[in-house]
Formats: structure tokens, sequence, C-alpha cells
């Protein structure tokens, strides 16, 4: 007989379809189950689609009337995109709903369940919350401080090179390290380089070899350095780059030809560092953009900023099992006085990955 946490984690199956199509909405599913059998399923399957309980429901085999619904995150009661679910499921007689974890989301938070339980509907919660919330962890920082979800990631030796003295760094990881990050890149909004990487490594910052969709490219490139002959701003896709420099340099020719080209320009405030100030940056692209996760594939530079700045959420470290010795350390400059004042991290887990180690680790609360 199959339990609640069975039926939940079919339902977090099912929401994670909406991989790529529904940020910076919440990936969501719903199952309807009547004498312990599935009748519905469904999830959001596109932003601004209707939501999953809406396609559970319109899929049903049979009247739903008395049946359970599992969804893994709380039925909204608001009008938004779409009409609210909650009072969906009290008019089709829904007798019980199993709820993951309740929507941070102010304009919800609390008031779905509080709607099903005046209605007599049983409302059950926390059923597999821990793995609801970390399939949803982008859009939970998102909706509550407003900020994108920051995850870094960087291959490296077992020394903690990224590059060797003389800056070769392709390919330092095995192939199938690479084939996951083109997987993690199909998950994010956006995937955001410098121009040091921009210069050495020329990438097309696109999924390869897989479904999914392609990200945002957000280059930073302060001083107006870089080509502009690059791909990321001649391919196809050049619509999905957003090319970021300094405020002083606005009206200059360079920002000027990308703009011709098809390319988004953002003009930067600077930090004291001289460089773009990185948290007024994630601000704005969320404000401008709607983006709520970011992956960070910079050189050391940029990850010894967004370390001192504290702004890592998630860091995933592909460990290729060589030394190099005096090369390109993955972190720059960066470097703690003392353990005391060291950015420590969480493990979530280590992985293998082809010949490689990748240990996935999050920002100590």
């Amino acid at each position: 007989m199959q339990t609640h946490e069975d039926f939940m984690q079919h339902t977090i199956r099912l929401a994670l379809r909406g991989t790529g199509k529904v940020s910076p909405n919440p990936r969501v599913g719903c199952t309807i189950v009547k004498d312990g059998h599935i009748i519905g399923e469904g999830w959001h399957r596109e932003f601004g689609g209707p939501h999953a309980e809406v396609d559970a429901l319109n899929r049903c085999t049979e009247d739903p009337k008395g049946a359970i619904a599992y969804v893994n995150l709380e039925p909204c009661a608001h009008i938004g995109k779409t009409p609210p679910c909650a009072p969906l499921l009290i008019q089709k007689g829904i007798a019980t709903v199993v709820i993951a974890m309740q929507d941070p989301n102010p304009l919800v938070a609390g008031k779905g369940i509080a709607l099903l339980r005046e209605a007599g509907i049983e409302v059950i919660e926390d059923i597999c919350r821990e793995e609801a919330f970390w399939m949803n962890r982008s859009f939970v920082k998102h909706i509550l401080t407003g900020m994108p979800y920051i995850i870094g990631k960087i291959a490296q030796s077992l020394d903690g090179c990224i590059g060797t003295s003389t800056g070769e760094s392709q390919w330092i990881t095995c192939e199938e390290s690479r084939h996951e990050v083109h997987r993690m890149r199909g998950e994010i909004d956006a995937v955001m380089i410098g121009r040091g990487t921009a210069e050495a490594d020329n990438p097309s910052l696109t999924v390869h070899s897989m479904p999914g969709r392609n990200p945002m490219r957000i280059i930073l490139d302060t001083k107006c350095q870089l080509s502009t002959s690059l791909q990321v701003f001649t391919d196809e896709f050049r619509g999905l780059t957003v090319y970021c420099h300094g405020e002083d340099q606005e009206h200059s020719d360079h920002v000027k030809q990308l703009h011709d080209q098809g390319i988004n320009t953002m003009s930067c405030m600077l930090g004291q560092s001289g460089r773009i100030d990185l948290p007024m940056l994630f601000s704005n692209l969320s404000n401008q953009f709607g983006i709520a996760s970011i992956l960070i594939e910079g050189g050391g530079i940029m990850m010894q900023e967004v370390i001192e700045r504290q702004l890592l959420d998630e860091m995933h470290f592909f460990i290729a099992p060589i030394l190099i010795g005096q090369g390109i350390k993955s972190f720059g400059g960066y470097s703690a006085e003392n353990l005391e004042t060291a950015y420590r991290l969480t493990s979530k887990g280590v992985l293998k990955s082809g010949t490689d180690l990748h240990v996935i680790t999050v920002k100590s609360a």
C-alpha cells in the first residue's frame, strides 16, 4: 500500500517536468488519488499557464469528489496570472489536501491552507518538505528577498587550480562533469562570467547534448575591452546576452555597437573595488529580466568577489584527480585572516562524476 510519502515523491517528480519553463514561478506538481489509485496528475507546464492543481483536475479519469490531492506547494488563494487553486479544490469536493511545504509568497503564506480548512477539508502538511524546499530553493529566496539565488561552479584540480600558470584550462575535468554543467545550465535562469573567462575560453554558455532551454548569458566587462566578435555577441542566441559595463561607458561606441548587434546592454554602478557592484547588479537583473537564479562560471577574480561579499548561496566543485601546482587559483586572491572568519560551507553531498568528484555545498547558516 502506497503512503503519503510515496504519492508526494511522485508529485515532486511531476513538478520537475516544469524545469526551465516556469521560472521565476515555482515548480509545482499535483496528484489526485481516490481509493488508493491515481485518477489525475499534472504540473505547472509553462510560465503564465494553468497551475498544477488545475492541470491535474482537468485530467482526472473520474469524479475527484472525496479524493486526496497531493501538492508539493501550498495551493494559492489569490488571483495572479491565473485563478486561485484552493477554491477550485473546494469546488471539486476534494476531501484531503496533502502539502509538502507552505508557500513563502506573502500573498499566499498560509492563506490557502486556512481557506481549505475553513471549508472542512483535511490538510496534512510537511510531507517530504526537505525535498520540496530543495527543488524550489531559488523561488524561495527570490520571492522573499527580490534577489536571485546565486550558484557557483568551479572545475578544478585536486590542489585547487582552475588553470595552469600559462592559462591553459580546457579541459581540467572530464566529459561527464561537463555534461552535468550543461544540465545545471538548463535548470537556471542565467549564467554569468567576467571578461577574463570570456577572453580565455570564448564560451557559448548554451545547453548542449541534452534537452533544456538556454539560460540568459550575463557578461561583465567593466571597461568595455571585450571583442565584439565573441560567440555570445554573434551567435543565434545573442538576444539572450546581457552585456554589463561600467556606467562611465554608457555612451561609448563599444556599447552602441553591441546594442546594434541585438545585445542587451546594462549600465552598472561600480563598487569600491572599481569593478561592477554585484549586489546592485543582481537586484537589477531580477527587476529587469525576472532572473531568479544565476550560475556563476567566472574565473578566480569573480569567485573571490562573491565569496568576499558573502553572495554565494550554493557551490559546486568538480574536482579532477590531477595536480597543477603553481596555477591559477580557484578563488583568486581570496584569503581568510583566520579560521574563524573563513567562508563556511555545508556539504549537501559528494557524487562521482566520471573520473571526477562532484562536491555540492550550500552556504552555512
